[in-house]
């Protein structure tokens, strides 16, 4: 009895202390206390009003909710800026009677990312995901919200993944 319970401390004091160098959202130790998202222009052929405001505001929630740094508008250690340079409806399957049965839309976005505290980790990176929809909803409304909350989520992950997570 006498060694489980010796056991259980040591399991427990090895988790504990092992949270010093890893986090939940695996990011490990940040070096860095600021963060700023500049305004992200929207480029795209197909311009959805408000797209980049919104891309901007995600972002900067994404990172303010999954770390400890402080949003700043300028002078940030971490600098996130960029364009939407894709915003574009496909169609993707059709129907027996060559009618699309399902669309897709994507949005692109070019991301430049500066660590001003460790220039080797910044980049110039493109991030794309897309969400579908049944062709006979058009692309307003509850379906526009759903789609930019889903190709948002992604993206903004996959950003956060490459530059804070070195996934």
């Amino acid at each position: 009895m006498k060694k489980i319970k010796y056991i259980l401390f040591f399991l427990i004091v090895f988790s504990v202390n092992s949270c010093k160098y890893y986090n939940f959202t695996g990011t490990g130790k940040i070096d860095a206390e600021t963060f700023q998202v500049n305004y992200f222009q929207n480029n795209a052929e197909l311009i959805e009003p408000g797209l980049e405001r919104d891309f901007t505001i995600a972002l900067q929630e994404l990172i303010q909710n999954q770390t400890n740094l402080n949003l700043t508008t300028s002078g940030g250690d971490l600098i996130y800026e960029g364009e939407i340079t894709g915003f574009r409806i496909s169609p993707m399957t059709a129907t027996a009677d060559q009618r699309s049965a399902q669309n897709r839309v994507t949005m692109t976005v070019n991301v430049r990312f500066t660590n001003t505290k460790k220039e080797e980790d910044d980049f110039e990176k493109s991030f794309s995901f897309f969400y579908d929809y049944p062709a006979e909803q058009q692309l307003i409304g509850a379906t526009l919200a759903t789609a930019k909350l889903e190709l948002f989520e992604r993206i903004t992950q996959d950003i956060f993944n490459a530059s804070l997570a070195k996934w």
